[in-house]
């Protein structure tokens, strides 16, 4: 699996459940901040701007193996589906190269006031097609 996009994710002490493992939530939340942190940094989303945003509409991650705090691990994000309002994120976690969990989410453009899907903000489609597309 190639992922362009790499990014760093330290555990923490609170993210062990009580099994001794990551909690499967610690997941989601890696990958919903890698792909946000993403959006921010390279691809210029400002979502206190007033302009269109990214919301999840689907998300699922499929496990392979368990990681626990104090375990540095990353995120490998890129793009699956280029829509016309839509993108599919194609993520996975690793761990020294070891594929420990993969993940998708599904965002959709939307107007920030109406929540109603608009195409994918030019520059931001621009970014992932330059970046994130495999």
């Amino acid at each position: 699996m190639t992922y362009p996009h790499m990014a760093p994710f330290s555990t923490r002490w609170n993210d062990n459940d009580v099994y001794g493992h990551l909690n499967n939530t610690v997941y989601y939340e890696a990958m919903d901040t890698t792909i946000n942190a993403w959006l921010m940094g390279s691809a210029g989303l400002d979502p206190t701007g007033g302009g269109p945003i990214g919301v999840c509409v689907s998300s699922s991650c499929e496990f392979k193996a368990s990681a626990a705090f104090p375990e540095p691990l990353e995120v490998g994000l890129r793009a699956g589906r280029v829509g016309t309002s839509s993108v599919t994120w194609e993520l996975g976690i690793l761990r020294e190269g070891e594929l420990l969990a993969e993940g998708r989410f599904v965002h959709v453009f939307v107007d920030d006031e109406t929540r109603r899907p608009v195409p994918i903000p030019d520059g931001i489609r621009a970014a992932i097609e330059r970046d994130l597309v495999v």
